[in-house]
Order: structure tokens, then C-alpha cells, then sequence
């Protein structure tokens, strides 16, 4: 049985996939384990090699992923080959961790005793992938959980299953051994049951999932019950503060960036520009005019930095947004009807407080708020008045404010003079509060898919009191 995804610009069929049962997920759940021992039993370097034709693998597929993603989910040809490029790289720095995931001896009060910390791998890592960025979150799912040693199964979105089953393609053709490398595809209505019954499946260990909060509460209950533990990556609400000492043109270049690269749905795309009051008029005048200039268009003529958003649900979401902020006063400074249901031109909202819903609701789309704030205290109590906390930015052109302030926005990441929009694969990722815990990336990635155990060598007699 299979299911179709519907070009969200077209109507066409951009792909179809097997439409997996939760009946079917035993079976590979018991794989994935079946083949785990040998694969984490191979040497770190041979797992190094096979990581490394991967990323090769992935990128001889550009076109393909271009396809797909622009026929599954409207994507640009630059936002495809920026996420092959980019995971790519996440392949590559996987591949590098293979000889660094070391332990330690600590010195014990014991005397002749060797007490060592040792880092093993865990067994079948479940990995839930999004549609929005999807070779690079599909690849971050599974890649230094396998450099680890662990087997993984990638539950591939339904909005975008054969960008995702690409990147499995590219995975057997680099030679791992059968079972190590798994994929699940379902229908939409299935999700939740599909999911469900991986996360029961005694043989997975531990998940990891980029979504929005609401699933990811879901699944770490449904975790909870196993006592499995979960790396959730969740929504935002980014802010980017600009103080008055800012350069404006550099703010505003980093601001648009942040806000519209791939239509705002981005968990760290900047949802609340924060501008101190003494230049709040001049950022919006800069601002306006970048943003009126930022086209949207349809994204296979390749000819508008803007290309169409996942579903008209997002339209509606994201039009909600504007029209509650605008009738409790706010001002729309550039936007406009969206044609073809899904191209959704850039939205620009000035005036936006706090008892709109603009201001907390996560919009992922190409809608932003522009808030003023009194000084720069008022601007990070702003920042911080949402219960998400991703990523953030200050823009000012003293440093080490910029560093006092990023110190006292609380997410789990924040630039200074930088856009929020920022991502490398040896980077630890991740956020607090509604925006999930744990973190991916580099050595930080190893804590989340490994086992830390006590191992103890005794050396001399022992001596007990019984």
C-alpha cells in the first residue's frame, strides 16, 4: 500500500512511499537490533570510511534532492542545495567524531583500583525528522548516532518521504551493512499509531525528534513510560534585539535573512525583531524597504528569494497572526494577498506588544514582528517573555555588551551581530523551556547517543570489614 504526497503549488503528485502499518514496525525495530552488534563492534575508523562515502553518496543525488523537495514541499533550488551542502558536512564532522568518542580514568580514593569512564554505544536510536529542512535535520536524525555505533531507524516525514528515503539511498550505497541503516514512510493519518508503536519497541533505546513542541510533548510522554530518553529539538520564537548602538544596515540584512530564508519556516528564523526606541523608526524605514523588495514567486523558476510555503494551513495560521495583532493596533508595513494558495508573500508587522499573538504564538512562515522596547533592559525582558528559547541575536557594535547581553537572554543559542538563522554540524544545537533539551552537534552530540559507564580494574587484595 502506498500514499501520495500533493505538490503544495501544483496539486500534482510530487511523490508516493509505502504506506508502513504499526504492525510493521516490530519487524524493524528487530532488525535494526539484529544488525547493531556487529556494527558497533566495528572499529572506529572502518565506520569513519563508510560515514565518509556517505557524504559523497549524498551529494552525487543533488538533483534528485532538488526535485524532490521543490515538488514535495516548494522548496527553492538554493534552499535544496544549501541543505545537501549542509548535510553533507554533518556526515563529514560525524565521520570525524569516530576516534574521539573517549572516556577518562579518574583517580579512585581506593587504593589499586582503576576506576575508568567508558563511552559505549546504546543500541537502535529512533530518529523523527521534519519536512522543513529535510536533508539536514534527516541526516542530524542519524548520523553521529551511527558514528557512535548505534543502529537507527529515520522515521521519514509524510510531507516529504522521498527527500528522506534519498538520503537512505545514499546511506546503502556507502556500504552500511544490511539492518544498520533503517527507514519507516507512513500515511499521515498513521502517524501518531506508527510513532507510538516504535517508541514501545523494546529494542529502541533512546529518540530523537525536530518538531514543533506540541508532537514533542507527545512523544517524551510516551518516552517517559519506557524511561527512554529523548533529545527533542522544538519550536521557537526567536528575538533579535537591536540596540542603539547597532549598525543598522548589517541588523537589517541579518534581520530579513533570519526572518524569510525558506519563507520563515525555520525553528530558528527570527520571529520578533526587538529595536530600542531610539532607533526604531530608522530600523523600520531600512527594514521596509529590504523586505518590499524580497519577491515571492513560484520556486522551479528560480528567479524570487521567496518560494511557496508547505500548505495553505500555514497561510491561514500565519494570516490569523497578522489580522489579531493588526486589530489590537499594530501596523502591517509590507505584505499582501498570497496567489496560488501557498505563495505567501513577506509580512512585516510594526507596533506588535505583548497581548497580541504574534508576539508568542511561533508563526513559521513568512510573517515577523517588530516590537520597540525602552532601553536595552526592557528589550531582553521582552526577549524573554516567551516560553520558547532556541536561538537569539543582539546586534550592537560594542562586543562585549553584545556578550553581557547574549549572558542574559535565556535560549539555548544566541549571536551577536549575527542572524539567528545560523547552523554548523560541530556546533552544539539545541534550546530550553518549550524549545526542548539536548543538543546535537559535535562532542555534545556523543553525550546524547552514547552510554557513560563505571568500569573498575582492581589491581591489589582487597581489604572489607565483613
Amino acid at each position: 500500500m502506498q500514499f501520495e504526497r500533493i505538490n503544495p503549488l501544483t496539486g500534482d503528485v510530487a511523490s508516493s512511499a509505502p504506506a508502513m502499518q504499526p504492525s510493521d514496525m516490530p519487524a524493524i525495530a528487530a532488525k535494526a537490533a539484529t544488525a547493531f552488534p556487529a556494527w558497533a563492534a566495528m572499529g572506529p575508523n572502518a565506520r569513519r570510511a563508510i560515514l565518509m562515502k556517505a557524504a559523497a553518496a549524498l551529494e552525487a543525488k543533488a538533483e534528485s534532492f532538488v526535485e524532490a523537495m521543490m515538488g514535495e514541499i516548494g522548496a527553492t533550488r538554493g534552499w535544496a542545495m544549501f541543505n545537501l551542502g549542509l548535510a553533507a558536512n554533518v556526515v563529514r564532522e560525524a565521520a570525524a567524531l569516530t576516534t574521539q568518542i573517549a572516556g577518562e580514568v579518574i583517580p579512585s580514593d581506593k587504593p589499586g583500583c582503576i576506576a575508568m569512564a567508558v563511552r559505549e554505544p546504546v543500541g537502535v536510536i529512533l530518529g523523527i525528522a521534519p519536512w522543513n529542512a529535510p536533508i539536514i535535520l534527516g541526516v542530524r536524525a542519524i548520523a553521529v548516532p551511527l558514528a557512535c555505533g548505534n543502529a537507527v531507524i529515520l522515521k521519514a516525514s509524510e510531507q516529504c518521504p522521498r527527500t528522506h528515503a534519498l538520503i537512505i539511498e545514499a546511506f546503502a550505497e556507502a556500504g552500511f551493512p544490511d539492518g544498520v541503516v533503517n527507514v519507516v514512510t507512513n500515511a499521515p493519518a498513521d502517524a501518531p499509531e506508527v510513532v507510538g508503536a516504535l517508541i514501545d519497541a523494546p529494542e529502541v533505546k533512546r529518540i530523537n525528534f525536530t518538531g514543533s513542541t506540541a508532537v514533542g510533548r507527545i512523544i517524551a510522554t510516551r518516552a517517559a513510560q519506557h524511561l527512554k530518553p529523548c533529545l527533542l529539538e522544538l519550536g521557537g520564537k526567536a528575538p533579535l534585539i537591536v540596540l542603539e548602538d547597532a549598525d543598522l544596515e548589517e541588523a537589517v540584512k541579518a534581520a530579513a535573512f533570519g526572518a524569510f530564508m525558506n519563507q520563515g519556516q525555520i525553528c530558528m528564523s527570527t520571529e520578533r525583531i526587538i529595536v530600542v526606541e531610539a532607533v526604531a523608526a530608522a530600523f523600520a524605514e531600512k527594514f521596509k524597504a529590504k523586505v518590499a523588495a524580497m519577491a515571492v514567486g513560484d520556486p522551479r523558476d528560480g528567479t524570487t528569494p521567496l518560494g511557496a510555503v508547505v500548505d495553505v494551513k500555514t497561510v491561514a495560521h500565519c494570516s490569523a497572526l497578522v489580522e489579531d495583532a493588526l486589530a489590537k493596533g499594530a501596523q502591517l508595513l509590507t505584505g499582501g494577498e498570497t496567489t496560488h494558495n501557498v505563495l505567501m508573500p513577506a509580512h512585516v508587522v510594526a507596533g506588535v506588544t505583548p497581548d497580541m499573538k504574534l508576539f508568542r504564538d511561533e508563526s513559521f512562515g513568512p510573517v515577523v514582528a517588530l516590537v520597540t522596547a525602552r532601553d536595552e533592559a526592557h528589550a531582553i525582558q521582552l526577549a524573554n517573555d516567551s516560553e520558547y528559547g532556541l536561538s537569539s541575536a543582539v546586534f550592537t557594535r560594542d562586543t562585549a555588551r553584545g556578550l553581557r547581553v547574549a549572558r542574559q537572554i535565556k535560549s539555548g543559542i544566541c549571536h551577536v551581530n549575527g542572524p539567528t538563522v545560523h547552523d554548523e554540524a560541530q556546533m552544539p544545537f539545541g534550546g530550553v523551556g518549550a524549545s526542548g533539551y539536548g543538543r546535537f552537534g559535535g562532542k555534545a552530540g556523543i553525550d546524547s547517543f552514547t552510554e557513560l559507564r563505571w568500569i573498575t580494574i582492581e589491581t591489589q587484595p582487597g581489604h572489607f570489614p565483613i
